[in-house]
């Protein structure tokens, strides 16, 4: 009774102390001084195991540590201290102090480089000894060592490797026959799967962690156009790299590859390539020791349906060409810059990385049909697809076909949409980076809340052409806006010119400027 009576000075009833049920579930009471008092017992919900531990013990044979001995170059001392340390050095007494050659001796002018030593994870995918790991884990390898679940250390060569995906194959040196995982490529993920991630985080070999997909079709900044990646909760970490994810039934899913983290651990966020994709790369890997992409030649960027609307092309998607490279499959199959890729093959493209994608996945030489959009019209054009070169950053592009001779100086300001436009000087032409033959207006104000400035132009910036034709003058861009409001449009596409790069945005033509 007492009991009873300082339950309630406290506030709670007779009957919550007893505790209750709700749904089925029985909820315990809020203080645990009754003799018959349970905790909580709590159904698992369908689908989540009691443990992993029998899943972890079959699949970890099949996992490895990597560990690589690698040479990188040892960065120079700024100029003013590389000339202190020469002084010092040829100073008489302070020889002794200095190793290395000298000024004029052999090797002067080589780099200095040191052994570095770095950790990854791999998986075996074959009885015969092959392994995937990551590109980044292995990429300047003098030395690659892999370390079995029993213990024992095996010595490894590369195979082959793709820096596009970060993927590489390795084969272990000794013969034998190996335990082996197998990639699941026709499962249908969702968010909410369970997963299992293995491997060799911070030298921790063996580490098993658990979680779930967070989400799937993730792009990466920096992580290319060409990889979809798994988002993953099970913690990954430093070494994780290259590891396998597998899915409850032990079958891979994903290879670990990155994360984001402010403080260089797990924060919940670990990022896997697919399994589809990964086979794909490394079953050419093991044919070629590389991948051969298709390549097209041209420089892209999306269109999307805001773009399409201010061209008539309701609905349309794809990617817009911004360049084509001379003596490339686009130049000799007839591309132009302006053109619109619509389809590819006769399927709809939704933007420009689906479009690089789809030619990267295609055979050198094979023919292909580009459905485009160009000067108010459908063409199609037949391309025999090229091999993607090693560095395309530095290969000739034509110039842009709508340019003239035509040269023009600052003339009086002319406002509308919300900007002060003006003819562009060679001045402008060389801070933006362009020939002297390219026309354009230059930006001189924008006014907040206008339609340029809900866009995000700026003083300084450059319009080069207007619905793919060049203006020189703010007239022509004038007639360009009333021809298409006079169409109904509510938007006309712009090229703008911002620090020596030019992209194409919509921009709206309402009639209030």
């Amino acid at each position: 009774m007492k009991q009873i009576m300082r339950t309630k000075a406290l506030g709670i009833s007779a009957a919550l102390l007893a505790g209750t049920t709700l749904g089925g579930v029985f909820i315990a009471p809020s203080l645990m001084q009754q003799a018959d008092a349970r905790p909580i017992v709590v159904e698992a919900p369908l689908g989540a195991p009691l443990s992993f531990a029998d899943l972890v013990e079959q699949v970890s044979p099949a996992v490895v540590s990597v560990n690589v001995i690698s040479e990188e170059e040892v960065p120079r001392m700024p100029g003013n201290m590389q000339d202190f340390f020469e002084f010092f050095r040829n100073r008489p007494g302070f020889e002794d102090y200095f190793e290395g050659p000298e000024e004029g001796e052999e090797g002067e002018d080589e780099p200095e480089t040191r052994e570095s030593r770095s950790l990854g994870s791999g998986f075996f995918i074959s009885e015969d000894g092959l392994i995937v790991t990551n590109n980044h884990v292995v990429e300047n390898a003098t030395e690659i060592e892999v370390v079995l679940e029993d213990g024992r250390e095996l010595e490894a060569e590369l195979v082959g490797r793709d820096s596009r995906t970060d993927l590489a194959v390795l084969r272990v040196t000794e013969p034998g026959k190996f335990a082996y995982v197998e990639f699941e490529t026709e499962a249908e993920l969702r968010r909410g799967d369970w997963v299992v991630a293995l491997g060799n985080p911070f030298g921790f070999g063996g580490t098993a962690t658990a979680g779930i997909i967070s989400a799937d079709g993730r792009q990466l900044t920096g992580g290319g156009p060409y990889t979809d990646f798994l988002q993953i909760d099970a913690a990954i970490n430093r070494g994780n790299s290259g590891g396998p994810t597998f899915d409850l039934h032990g079958r891979v899913i994903g290879v670990n590859t990155a994360i984001i983290s402010p403080t260089g651990g797990s924060v919940g966020i670990g990022f896997a390539i697919p399994a589809a994709q990964a086979k794909k790369i490394t079953d050419q890997l093991i044919e070629n020791g590389q991948v051969e992409r298709g390549w097209l030649g041209v420089t892209i960027q999306s269109f999307n349906e805001e773009m399409a609307s201010a061209l008539g092309l309701d609905g349309e998607t794809g990617a817009l060409v911004r360049q084509v490279v001379i003596d490339s499959p686009a130049q000799k199959a007839g591309f132009r810059v302006n053109d619109i890729i619509l389809q590819i093959d006769g399927r709809k493209m939704e933007d420009s990385t689906e479009v690089t994608r789809t030619v990267g996945s295609m055979l050198a030489k094979s023919e292909h049909e580009f459905t485009i959009w160009r000067n108010g019209e459908r063409k199609v054009l037949n391309v025999s697809i090229g091999v993607l070169p090693e560095d395309v950053s530095d290969l000739p592009t034509e110039d842009d076909p709508t340019a003239t001779t035509e040269k023009t100086e600052r003339s009086g300001a002319t406002e509308m949409l919300g900007m002060s436009l003006s003819a562009m000087t060679e001045g402008d032409r060389r801070r933006l980076g362009l020939s002297a033959s390219t026309p354009g207006l230059i930006i001189n104000s924008v006014k907040s809340g206008s339609p340029a400035g809900r866009l995000g132009l700026s003083s300084g910036q450059a319009i080069l052409e207007a619905n793919f034709q060049s203006v020189a003058k703010p007239s022509e861009l004038e007639d360009i806006i009333e021809t298409a409001r006079e169409a109904g449009r509510e938007s006309v596409l712009i090229s703008v010119r911002v620090n020596q790069q030019t992209n194409v945005v919509p921009l709206e033509i309402s009639k209030e400027d």
